[in-house]
């Protein structure tokens, strides 16, 4: 993020001031300014950010003057469809800006009275702030559900090649671009998307619907699709059928936008695909709009920065076909969570409230305990493997922090067989770790270890082979690159003390604390690494046999990539994350700093009993951000739903759906009274049981997890775990990549290995292990390290 769009969004927080502010940006005059007759402001984006050459523009002027409106665009008289929206103002989309900067004046014909606006133009295709885009870019627009070839933009390569019908190369594609196509579904009543026949014949098995106000009209969706900053959209509401071509009637619309978020993890390179979610006929039939793009799904890339631009390019365009909605709220799980939190952060103006699923604070700073996984997978499956205590899959969680149960590697495994052949771990249970986390340190660290959908199509191949399969190298325009060219890496886990508070606890012994902080060691450089092994690439039998003969070629831990000890007098090395990288990973906004002021509805399923990923203390390591952050967590309600292995899981997704509506008609009506004063009764605080019944509900419902207080209900009900940074000593927030250290001599002294007493042996021992000292987490900066650079 530049930090002239920094000082954008911050300036754009305080003019905010409510939860249904829109975003706007200007350069000469600020809206509402007292005693101007002719105000001017654009409704769709920022002034400063508009695409596409279009934008959606207010004029107010005084009553009885809407049709006295003139536009004049950098000198020329614009003639602009402007239609009455109330007795003082005029709304219309105006076209023909030019690429960069333009001036947009408003005037009442006759009169003086006139007003100016700067606005600044990009290409649909982008960037706007972003950077510079990333190549190799891949196109997927046959595999999305697109059906189009990309536009042909060059003769020869580089690009993905266009085919003609006859499979021939008749061109190739950078941008990916596609044609705008509309098109008219309806839901059946077997609960089935169709295509509406274009002969205007009613089908037999169309389903109707019954809408919030009583109407009950036919189940038909208009679907607008095409491409915006190389990304495919989706735009889906109700329609009637037989509508004009280009005059969509919004009568089935009830004026809110519903933005749809995707989760995944990937590392670009790729358009991506059309989710599902985004014709999700659950919403649809409220009558809310659902506008989606495969650039706001993580599966595609990580790169929220990107994501943001994309996002206010999508709702740009939204605006200028169907008009600004009553207010705009996001939902989507685990990445499209986390796109809410960060989008909501570093450009207020897009999301009106909240519906975070599955939730994390940010994808960023996950990788610094998940980073830990097979470190310590490996220390108790291959270093310690003699240790009984690493046999009884509970104790793991001693080091992880995260759940760990019995049963998940099962006997026809064939990962759990090549344990017992090779002399692993025989452990018939796991961590959270293994079926949740395994390989995404490979994903995120090793360059060599990655691939984009529908690449074998992209030329030149040497350009696919040249690509750094890393996340630093997706975001290397906000982590910054080396000398080398590499992306610099953010991941660190020097001074960390694995293991601390299970020392502390006496579940460990000193000579156990030592033995494992001695041999943890860390990752490699991504530079420095090599392809994985088994079973990155599957589990064959030409795997599995490869495997067993090929000494070193059985590497579920990626130890092949690990910093080890060549000499047992010296401890294994210790991982140092690049400083610069650290510091851009919180100036850009990747990391979430707590900065929430929307209506925010966090909810997720209870899914710890199958070691899921997303392990439920995330949303109070996001609210004890908030917390920090804002002085208080009023607009965050956290609720949780029970599951159970085999059991149909529950979700409360509708439900939060009405309360927010509930919410937001609040805030409407009474804007003074702030967030916390509207929130409606149900809005609290909540646990439901399996079955999505209410279990309690009220502000004390997780007391005893951020707090000294006795355990809530839902705290007593819902067992929370933690992380390998915290068991080492670290707050719940999670957000530090490196901290502070202290000399170990002063940790001792100050008590830290209490109720142990190390002897001078061991001491020394420490102190080879941690030559810089050993981390600090009193330090009152510790986790909040971001404002020191506000």
């Amino acid at each position: 993020m530049t930090t002239d769009h920094r000082r954008w969004v911050w300036a754009t927080i305080a003019l905010l001031g409510s939860a249904l502010s829109q975003a706007h940006d200007r350069d000469e005059h600020d809206w509402g300014g007292k005693g101007k007759s002719v105000e001017l402001r654009v409704l769709s984006s920022p002034a400063r950010y508009v695409s596409g050459g279009d934008a959606r523009i207010e004029v107010r002027v005084p009553p009885g003057l809407q049709n006295k409106v003139e536009l004049y665009l950098n000198g020329r008289r614009l003639q602009a469809d402007l239609k009455p929206v109330s007795k003082d103002s005029v709304q219309g989309v105006i076209t023909g800006l030019a690429p960069g900067e333009n001036r947009l004046e408003a005037l009442i014909k006759g009169r003086w009275e006139r007003d100016a606006l700067k606005l600044t133009n990009y290409p649909i295709t982008g960037p706007m702030f972003s950077g510079p885009q990333q190549y190799p870019f891949v196109c997927t627009t046959t595999q999305s559900g697109v059906g189009q070839q990309p536009v042909i933009e060059t003769a020869t390569p580089p690009g993905t090649r266009v085919f003609d019908s006859a499979g021939n190369v008749i061109g190739y594609s950078r941008d990916c671009s596609v044609q705008t196509v509309v098109t008219y579904l309806y839901r059946t009543t077997g609960n089935a998307w169709a295509a509406l026949p274009a002969d205007g014949r009613r089908p037999a098995d169309l389903a109707q619907v019954t809408l919030p106000d009583g109407r009950v009209v036919d189940f038909i969706v208009r679907r607008e699709i095409g491409s915006i900053n190389r990304f495919l959209y989706s735009f889906a509401m109700l329609a009637p059928a037989g509508e004009k071509p280009g005059k969509p009637d919004l009568s089935r619309w009830n004026g809110r936008l519903l933005y749809w978020f995707q989760g995944g993890v990937a590392i670009g390179h790729s358009q991506g695909t059309v989710h599902s979610g985004s014709l999700n006929p659950d919403i649809l039939r409220l009558g809310y709009a659902i506008a989606h793009s495969s650039g706001n799904n993580t599966g595609t890339h990580y790169n929220l920065q990107l994501a943001g631009e994309t996002m206010m390019m999508t709702k740009e365009r939204f605006i200028e076909r169907y008009g600004v909605p009553t207010y705009t709220v996001g939902l989507g799980g685990s990445g499209g969570a986390i796109q809410q939190y960060i989008l909501g952060q570093n450009q207020p103006g897009l999301l009106d409230a909240l519906l975070p699923v599955q939730s994390y604070p940010d994808m960023v700073t996950q990788t610094i305990h998940v980073g830990d996984c097979e470190l310590l997978e490996y220390y108790m499956d291959a270093t310690d493997r003699a240790n009984p205590k690493w046999r009884v899959t509970k104790n793991r969680s001693w080091l992880v922090g995260m759940n760990a149960e019995e049963g998940f590697d099962k006997v026809n495994d064939p990962l759990a067989q090549l344990k017992v052949a090779l002399g692993y771990s025989t452990a018939l249970g796991t961590t959270e770790c293994v079926p949740a986390w395994r390989g995404l340190s490979p994903l995120a660290m090793n360059p060599w270890y990655g691939q984009a959908p529908n690449q074998q199509n992209f030329e030149p191949q040497s350009d696919i082979a040249a690509i750094r399969w890393t996340h630093w190298d997706d975001l290397r325009n906000i982590y910054g690159v080396d000398e080398t060219g590499a992306a610099r890496p953010t991941w660190d886990n020097v001074g960390v003390q694995y293991g601390l508070r299970s020392l502390q606890e006496g579940k460990i012994t000193f000579e156990e604390f030592l033995n494992l902080n001695w041999n943890i060691g860390g990752w490699k450089q991504p530079s420095e690494m090599v392809q994985e092994g088994f079973p990155f690439f599957g589990t064959s039998a030409t795997e599995i046999n490869k495997a067993l003969t090929v000494p070193g070629y059985f590497d579920p831990w990626s130890r092949r990539n690990m910093n080890v000890s060549t000499d047992p007098a010296k401890p294994a090395p210790r991982t140092n994350g690049d400083l610069r990288a650290v510091r851009n990973a919180y100036k850009s906004g990747m990391v979430f700093h707590g900065q929430l002021d929307r209506p925010t509805i966090d909810h997720r399923q209870y899914m710890e009993r199958e070691l899921d990923m997303h392990n439920v203390h995330q949303s109070f390591a996001v609210r004890q951000r908030v917390l920090e952050r804002m002085g208080n967590s009023d607009m965050l309600v956290i609720w949780f739903t029970d599951t159970m292995p085999g059991v149909p899981k529950a979700s409360q997704s509708l439900e939060a759906i009405g309360v927010m509506e509930e919410w937001m008609r609040n805030i409407q009506k009474n804007p003074s009274k702030g967030i916390r004063r509207n929130r409606p009764a149900r809005a609290v605080d909540s646990c439901f049981d399996v079955t999505g019944k209410l279990i309690y509900a009220g502000d004390d419902a997780w007391n005893g997890i951020l707090d000294d207080k006795p355990a809530g209900p839902c705290t007593q009900r819902f067992p929370i775990y933690s992380t390998s940074r915290i068991v080492a000593g670290a707050p719940i927030e999670g957000g530090i990549y490196k901290c502070a250290l202290k000399p170990v001599d002063k940790a001792v002294k100050q008590g830290v290995y209490a109720p142990w007493a190390p002897t001078p042996e061991q001491v020394q021992k420490l102190k080879l292990i941690f030559p810089d000292g050993v981390c600090d987490y009193s330090r009152p900066d510790q986790g909040r390290p971001w404002k020191k650079w506000d």
